[in-house]
């Protein structure tokens, strides 16, 4: 059974930074294209940031140069740093893994933007 695991969420302050890491197995990892969705209160869930098997990486606009999406095929992991935290960026953070008909979702993570 594929799992992806997310970690790093917390509660930061305007301003601040978090980094948020997924886990998941060898068996999806490398052929996979993996994601960061988010979904704040009464929103529907969207895309921030995702990287291709290759590396190559697409950000929404709300997001683009404050975060980076990255990969280490030798963890099987995808991690988003997220820089300049803004209380707009509160929500349920999702890791996804995709390739063809297949679609994977963690559970997600919480992240809150407060002072």
């Amino acid at each position: 059974q594929v799992q992806l695991v997310e970690s790093g969420g917390g509660l930061v302050q305007p301003g601040g930074s978090l980094r948020l890491s997924c886990a998941t197995s060898r068996s999806i990892f490398s052929t996979y294209r993996m994601g960061w969705y988010r979904q704040a209160p009464g929103k529907q869930r969207e895309m921030v940031a995702s990287i291709s098997p290759g590396g190559l990486t697409t950000y929404a606009d709300s997001v683009k140069g404050r975060s980076t999406i990255s990969r280490d095929n030798a963890k099987n992991t995808v991690d988003l740093q997220m820089n300049s935290l803004k209380a707009e960026d509160t929500a349920v953070y999702y890791c996804r893994g995709v390739s063809g008909i297949a679609n994977y979702w963690g559970q997600g993570t919480q992240v809150t933007v407060s002072s």
